[in-house]
């Protein structure tokens, strides 16, 4: 029965609910205010593309008028492809038939919802993160945006735009080609482009791509296909606000020691209107333990600046791989306003200083990056773009390749001006990985129109977008203007051929480039480049008057495998200051090159491999041909040639790299072509498309290891001459012994010497120098080598053996490899031993998924050593698989 209440109760009771209303109405007004006042919401599903109906190009690929599921972020090749419109762009020779996507116009249409609170906001903005390139943008049949940066982020307001169902957005995409061939044939005098197209497409002597602002790249390099791509490349999204919403949070270094750390934290906010806010930054440091600022803030209406001070007592910086660890610290600043409404943002950056020194001296001026005041012999190579559809890389591929350049010891990457911006990812990566990037802009050949103030002015904001998108990364160590437009205007014959015919133009042209890369783009790194040094180009000595020269800044050399085509040794005449670029060519493992190309396609002149050999001045084969016949001899067959093209690459690169080693600290800096690939085919890569590792790559683990030794030997009419070097990048000096021994290939020993060394700290050692003579005594040079050894607590560290003659000069003996492969707990380990000198062995496990801790060797007699092995096949499908080679052909 129910239960009688007083009066009394009642009021109390009806209180109660009262007092528990209010509670409720106000937790949910601080969730409101709380609740992701800040608001993103993708736009990634539910594309659709096609080739615009009425195109030219229409006709013959009616097919493609039809809608088609498309992928974004994405590129209409992939789309094409996915659609089955188009085969494989990588398999076969199949690049001349698909030339008619880039002259064709595409389009691309996505329906969507809304939720209402989205909807409610007061401010909606739709963000494209990428659009390539030309592109015109419609939201619910109306115009927003005409795009022409690739590589710019695209903000448009779309409040009162939107509806709650059923959204309509569309992107037109023009070819860049047809859009602007009219204006560039239109030129009585024209700039130079970079490679023309053998396909027709746009006419040899009107080249575009330098007028675009769009990877370079996507219109063919001597390493890759002209895939003259479009698409909603990056991604693509709604974010709206109400009152607050934090643009940027940067972390600004000031003065950075080990002793304290004083910078700035920098927050762009804007504001709905005038108020008064309170700005909280919380702060930890790689143990996690959080600190917290509170900072007051007068907002006015619109954009704001506000700077917050910050001192670290005793910080942990952030160093390169090698120098110490690569601390990194989160930041997360929340800004409230006198209601309590908030927004928030975060950001994870490394406290460290970075300096470019030019120090003069008798002979001009150097070039060497100091971190945390140590001056850092940078060691590493040039990446280009990970894929000619770069929608596709993804997070595992970039920790892949970024994994496998710190796994050889480097501690440097030059990101080439001819590709695009990276991703967060690949910097993110890059920092955790102690890497220093060396940042072009997108310049990559060519020379862009600077004199037009319209490019230069999209540059300018392109430039910003990037800069300040990337600037809390530590291991951005310099911005650079472009690659190699100074020294083919200087040294090409660009600006001479230009002046002959037109000077006044030509001085125009000039002082347009002077006017983008010697003070717009320099003006941008000072301000928001985060104390970041600038310099114009690559090579160069910052607009000085000679570009490529090798006492001042930095080098591009080529006359090893470009120009004269000279010998290998040639590297260790020039010395620069830094080199930038240099490099061989080499093909991939067969197993790569299978991926392309059938058994039956598969020779030097067949049409499947020249299609993927893209160096075409006087033919990348009969290039690697003569350094193949200089230094081997004749190939045998396809696989011989592929075998010896790498060996070409690895043994002419680790001369150069140690010579650059040994010549410091004139030179302090080795920076090889290429890191990667962007397709299969033959390269200057050291690792693959598929991130397997050349010779090369397993090379210069060694050549760029912390401790290693450098004899160099070089030729002359009356024998050759050979300097040893021990080379340390330790910061501490290491104490030692070398040992050299002069052996017969079968292992008879003529000398065997062993001498303590000091190898000082950050230093080239140099130990001595012997002529041939010297080394041969009464041994045969033709069967003789020099083996030079470092030796570091009892444990030899380094080894390099020295030839007195070209490869195929020397008489050989049959090592008679054995190997045996077992079981080592989850993986397998492999032991290879030589009865006699064994050169250039290597390890292949044929179409098995195999990775090598080791590999590319030089057994000595009786030596054996072990590899480890990792892979998931089964141990008796190794054993078939296994091949072991080395120069020794019977």
């Amino acid at each position: 029965m129910p239960i009688a209440r007083s009066s009394s109760d009642s009021v109390s009771r009806l209180r109660s609910l009262a007092a528990i209303a209010l509670m409720l109405i106000a937790a949910l007004a601080a969730y409101g205010a709380q609740a992701a006042p800040q608001h993103s919401q993708a736009l990634h599903q539910n594309w659709q593309f096609r080739l615009v109906p009425g195109d030219p190009q229409a006709a013959k690929h009616k097919p493609a008028t039809d809608w088609h599921p498309a992928q974004v972020p994405g590129h209409v090749h992939t789309d094409l492809l996915a659609a089955k419109l188009i085969e494989d762009p990588y398999v076969g020779a199949r690049e001349a038939q698909l030339q008619w996507i880039g002259l064709s116009q595409w389009e691309y249409r996505s329906r969507f919802d809304v939720d209402r609170e989205t909807l409610a906001r007061k401010h909606v903005e739709l963000v494209f993160d990428g659009l390539d390139t030309f592109a015109r943008v419609q939201l619910n049949g109306v115009d927003l945006l005409k795009a022409d940066n690739s590589f710019r982020t695209w903000r448009v307001p779309v409040d009162g735009k939107l509806r709650e169902r059923g959204n309509e957005l569309r992107v037109v995409f023009d070819s860049p080609i047809r859009r602007l061939l009219p204006q560039v044939q239109a030129m009585r005098n024209k700039i130079a482009g970079n490679y023309p197209s053998p396909y027709g497409d746009e006419p040899r002597d009107a080249m575009t791509a330098n007028f675009v602002r769009k990877p370079g790249y996507h219109y063919g390099w001597d390493w890759g296909p002209r895939y003259v791509t479009a698409g909603i490349w990056r991604g693509v999204r709604l974010e709206s606000w109400d009152r607050l919403r934090v643009a940027d949070l940067h972390v600004q270094p000031k003065t950075i020691s080990q002793q304290r750390a004083d910078a700035a934290v920098e927050l762009e906010i804007h504001s709905a209107s005038a108020a008064a806010a309170t700005v909280e930054i919380e702060y930890a440091g790689p143990d996690g333990r959080a600190e917290t600022l509170s900072h007051p803030a007068q907002l006015k209406r619109g954009r704001n600046l506000v700077s917050i001070p910050l001192s670290i007592e005793r910080p942990r910086l952030w160093y390169p791989v090698g120098y110490g660890e690569q601390a990194l610290y989160s930041f997360k600043a929340t800004v409230r306003d006198g209601d309590g409404v908030q927004a928030v943002a975060q950001r994870r950056t490394g406290l460290r200083s970075i300096q470019l020194r030019r120090d003069k001296d008798a002979n001009g001026q150097g070039f060497a990056f100091v971190v945390n005041g140590i001056e850092v012999f940078a060691k590493g190579a040039n990446a280009i773009p990970f894929d000619a559809f770069p929608a596709r890389v993804t997070h595992e591929r970039l920790r892949r390749d970024l994994q496998s350049a710190r796994d050889a010891n480097m501690n440097m990457i030059r990101n080439w001006g001819g590709g695009y911006y990276e991703s967060d990812d690949f910097f993110e990566l890059t920092d955790e990985l102690g890497l220093m990037v060396w940042q072009d802009f997108m310049f990559g050949g060519g020379m862009p129109p600077g004199y037009d103030a319209a490019f230069r002015a999209n540059v300018v904001e392109e430039a910003r977008d990037n800069v300040r998108r990337l600037r809390n990364h530590p291991s951005i160590v310099l911005w650079c203007g472009n690659n190699e437009e100074e020294t083919a205007w200087k040294d090409w014959g660009h600006g001479k051929k230009l002046i002959e015919a037109d000077p006044k133009f030509a001085q125009t042209v000039w002082d347009g480039y002077v006017a983008l890369f010697g003070k717009d783009l320099r003006a941008v790194v000072a301000e928001d480049g985060a104390g970041v040094p600038y310099w114009s180009s690559s090579p160069s000595n910052d607009l000085a008057e000679k570009a490529n020269d090798s006492n001042n800044g930095d080098k591009h050399y080529w006359d090893v495998w470009g120009g004269p085509a000279l010998p290998a040794t040639a590297y260790l005449d020039e010395t620069p200051r830094f080199m930038s670029e240099y490099g061989l060519q080499g093909w991939p493992s067969l197993r790569t090159i299978a991926a392309f190309a059938k058994p039956e396609e598969q020779g030097i002149d067949a049409p499947v491999i020249r299609a993927h050999q893209k160096f075409l001045a006087g033919d990348g084969n009969t290039r690697l041909l003569k350094y193949i016949r200089g230094e081997y001899g004749e190939p045998r067959d396809f696989a011989d040639f592929v075998y010896l093209s790498q060996q070409v690459q690895a043994e002419g690169i680790e001369l150069a790299a140690l010579h650059h080693r040994a010549s410091r600290p004139r030179t302090m800096g080795s920076l090889y072509w290429q890191l990667n690939d962007v397709w299969p085919g033959a390269s200057w890569s050291s690792l693959d498309y598929f991130g397997r590792w050349k010779p090369l790559h397993f090379h210069a683990k060694r050549f760029f290891a912390p401790l290693t030794i450098a004899p160099l030997r070089r030729p002359g009419r009356d024998g050759g001459r050979t300097e040893l070097s021990l080379l340390n990048d330790k910061t501490t000096a290491v104490q030692g012994e070398w040992r050299l021994r002069v052996i017969d290939f079968d292992g008879r020993v003529h000398r065997d010497e062993r001498k303590p060394a000091s190898l000082a700290a950050l230093a080239s050692t140099r130990i001595g120098e012997w002529t041939d003579a010297q080394l041969l005594g009464d041994a045969d040079p033709r069967r003789t080598a020099a083996v030079f050894d470092l030796i570091v607590d009892g444990r030899p560290v380094a080894r390099r053996a020295v030839y007195f003659g070209e490869a195929r000069t020397l008489t050989w003996q049959d090592p008679k490899l054995r190997t045996e492969l077992r079981r080592d707990g989850d993986g397998y380990r492999l032991s290879v031993h030589a009865d006699a000198l064994a050169r250039a062995v290597w390890v292949d496990f044929g179409d098995q998924d195999v990775s090598l801790d080791d590999n590319a060797l030089t057994l000595l007699p009786g030596e054996t050593v072990e590899i480890a092995v990792r892979s998931k096949a089964d141990l008796a499908s190794l054993r078939r698989a296994l091949n072991v080679r080395s120069l020794y052909r019977p």
